[in-house]
Parts: C-alpha cells; sequence; structure tokens
C-alpha cells in the first residue's frame, strides 16, 4: 500500500469537491499494522481524513498502532478514535454510542439516513456542475483533468449514472427489505412510499437519457446549450424531490422500525440483507459513495457494515477506498 498523503486532488473544480476535500492539517502520522486486516484499514481510513501527512508502515502485527509526534496508541477503535481526535479535532470522527436496546433497533435507520445523505450530496453536486457547464454553454472550465468539453461531459455523464445506480439499489433495498418487514406489522403501511418509488424511477432514467442525448450535440450549437439548461432544471426539481422524499420517509415510515422490537440478532440479519441487495453500492461505487458523507457519517457507515459482515468482506472494501 505504501505512504499516502491525501485523498484529494487539487485541480479539481468546485462540482466536484467532497465533504473530505478541505482537509488542512500537515501534521505527520506514523500508522503501523497489517495492511490486510479490516482493522489497520479502518484506522488508514479514518486517517485520511485528518491529515495530508500520513506515513503507513506495512507490519505483521495485526493491531494497529498510531504515532502522532512522540505519543503512541494501540487498542480498541473507540480507544484510537479517542486519541486521534484529541490530537487531530478537525473533523471529529468519534460517533458517541446510544446506550441500551435502542443502538440495535435504530441499525436500518441509521443506515438509510446515511443513504439519503450521500444521494443528497451527489445530486447537490450534479445541480452545481450542470449549472456550471449552462453558464460556460460549450466552453471549456479551463482545468486540464476535464478535457475538452465533450469529454467533460461524459464525465458528467458517468457520474450521473453512477448515482442512478446507487439510488435505484437503495430504492430497491427498502422495497425488497424495509417495507415488508413493516408490511408485517401492518399491511398497507409503506403504500405511498412504494407508490413514490414507481414514479420517481421514469424521471431519473429519462434524465440519463437527456445526458445521453447532449454528448452526441455540436458543444457550441444553440440545441447543446437549451438542452443544458433544460437538464440542469430537471436534476434540480429531482433534488428537490428526493429531499422532500426522504423527509417523509425519515419522519413517516423508518422510525416505525422502532416499534418492530426486533432482537439485536434479527437487527442484524435485516441489517445484512438490506446490504446485500446494494451490491454495486458497496463494492465498484463505495468510493464515490463513501465521498458524499461528513468523515464522522462516513465512519458511522462503516461500523454499521462492520457489525454485520464478515473480515475477509469489509478489508477488500476499505482497501478498495484507500487505494
Amino acid at each position: 500500500m505504501g505512504n499516502c498523503n491525501c485523498f484529494t486532488n487539487s485541480k479539481q473544480a468546485m462540482a466536484e469537491i467532497a465533504p473530505y476535500d478541505l482537509i488542512k492539517s500537515t501534521t505527520a502520522v506514523h500508522l503501523y499494522g497489517d495492511p490486510a486486516t479490516s482493522s489497520t484499514l479502518y484506522i488508514h481510513f479514518a486517517l485520511l481524513y485528518k491529515t495530508r501527512a500520513l506515513q503507513f508502515t506495512p507490519t505483521n502485527d495485526p493491531q494497529p498502532v498510531v504515532q502522532i509526534g512522540s505519543e503512541t496508541i494501540s487498542g480498541t477503535r473507540e480507544m484510537m478514535f479517542r486519541f486521534i481526535d484529541v490530537k487531530l479535532p478537525r473533523p471529529p470522527l468519534a460517533v458517541l454510542v446510544e446506550e441500551g436496546g435502542g443502538e440495535t433497533a435504530a441499525l436500518v435507520v441509521k443506515m438509510a439516513v446515511l443513504q439519503h445523505r450521500s444521494v443528497v450530496w451527489h445530486l447537490e453536486r450534479m445541480v452545481r456542475w450542470s449549472e456550471d457547464l449552462v453558464t460556460r454553454g460549450g466552453r471549456r472550465n479551463g482545468d486540464p483533468a476535464m478535457g475538452s468539453e465533450r469529454m467533460e461531459v461524459k464525465k458528467f455523464q458517468k457520474s450521473y449514472s453512477q448515482l442512478l445506480e446507487v439510488m435505484v439499489e437503495h430504492a430497491q433495498m427498502e422495497e425488497r427489505v424495509v417495507f415488508p418487514l413493516l408490511e408485517t406489522a401492518e399491511r398497507g403501511l409503506c403504500k405511498a412510499a412504494n407508490e413514490e418509488h414507481g414514479r420517481d424511477l421514469p424521471i431519473m432514467n429519462g434524465i440519463k437519457e437527456d445526458i445521453k442525448s447532449i454528448v452526441v450535440l455540436d458543444t457550441g450549437s444553440h440545441d447543446y446549450r437549451e438542452a443544458l439548461r433544460n437538464l440542469s432544471s430537471r436534476l434540480r426539481s429531482l433534488l428537490e424531490h428526493s429531499k422532500e422524499h426522504f423527509q417523509e420517509e425519515e419522519r413517516d415510515v423508518l422510525p416505525l422500525m422502532e416499534a418492530m422490537e426486533l432482537s439485536k440478532e434479527q437487527q442484524l440479519r435485516v441489517l445484512e440483507q438490506c446490504f446485500d441487495v446494494m451490491q454495486g453500492t458497496h463494492s465498484h461505487l463505495f468510493s464515490s459513495f463513501i465521498h458524499g458523507l461528513l468523515p464522522r457519517e462516513a465512519m458511522q457507515y462503516l461500523d454499521l457494515i462492520i457489525s454485520c459482515k464478515e473480515e475477509k468482506l469489509v478489508a477488500p472494501m476499505l482497501l478498495r477506498i484507500i487505494q
């Protein structure tokens, strides 16, 4: 894995900036540990949010060790997070663990809410990007990494296709796991949410087709500029509708999971089923998905995955992000 200095690309356009991209600290941090274990990879990932001067030395010790200045720490994740947050307070990573049975009852709700936040961030990013394209009206943005105008639109197309896959998998997860579980308690409880999903898919696919049409247009033409304006408007409408839909779910539907009174084992099985439905999101799209979360939220999401997945499945996922 070698040494790693940071996550970011200094040439990123504003539309590309993720929540972790404003890391300023250059404090030297040294991490030692086995690069094949999820415990080391987990701490490695967390430290990428903290400093641009992270050095990693592989060892055969499955227990990671962090050195900041003359002080070192090894132990549980909680102990190491407290130490890291004291030494490097921004951004905070430690998550306060709830006491009592409410913690497990809320696992699926926490997962869904974090997915909502990532989707909203990515939609907001796509809206900003589309508005920037409209403003330039066929002119390059001056960033060599984006290439020509047509190349940039193709990058835009790829980003939206990835977001669409996450959104579709999220809806399928709710329809196949969460909603049926709630329906066992009261039939018809999730009818409105299911109907909303049915209306959303044609809109999301329609935007994908719009982008496909824009890719082949002459970037200097009136039709190209008009198509960009229409696309930007449709994306903004999708963003506002998605925000409203997510707020309704979080207010009216997801809290009902609390009333199911599932045991810890049942909750973890449900959580695992949810993750299993979202295969793309948690494999080739995971790095993109996690970028839409604030550092503390990203660590929360990883904690949820670790709580119900085997070591051999978690380690490759973390390694994919770090690399």
